[in-house]
């Protein structure tokens, strides 16, 4: 065995500890009952993005949207309903009652005599439960 062999198994053990540290704190700080114990733990969950930055491109402000209680983002063109739902309650930490999708094709440009197609994009509208509120786009 060679030395990068033993120092290879140094770090790999050290990545083992450290993700088991990880784990244990978040199950220690889910189990605790009080209120500053989940509001730890959902602070943790929350930075667990994952993909959800890049399924939701951009929030959508419109005031027939706000008006109703919903919210639009312009999605990842191959995302679908579950996966954007997961997304708002990781980025924003609420559960959607609803997610209605759209495909909106893009609009044709023209510049004289050339002629062009705006890119195709999918915009998702998000029901939330009377009360929920999304507080970065309102704001």
């Amino acid at each position: 065995m060679g030395l990068l062999d033993k120092f290879r198994k140094k770090v790999d053990k050290k990545r083992l500890e450290s993700k088991q540290s990880k784990k244990e704190e978040i199950l220690d700080l889910s189990a605790k009952k009080t209120e500053s114990g989940k509001k730890i733990a959902a602070k943790i969950k929350k930075e667990d993005t994952g993909r959800a930055y890049s399924i939701l491109l951009s929030p959508l402000i419109t005031e027939k949207l706000t008006a109703e209680g919903k919210y639009g983002f312009k999605v990842d063109s191959g995302a679908n309903k579950i996966e954007i739902a997961r997304a708002i309650e990781k980025v924003y930490g609420v559960r959607p009652q609803s997610v209605n999708i759209v495909n909106m094709l893009g609009k044709k440009i023209g510049y004289g005599k050339v002629q062009g197609v705006k890119s195709d994009w999918k915009k998702a509208i998000v029901t939330l439960k009377k009360g929920d509120k999304i507080d970065i786009i309102e704001g």
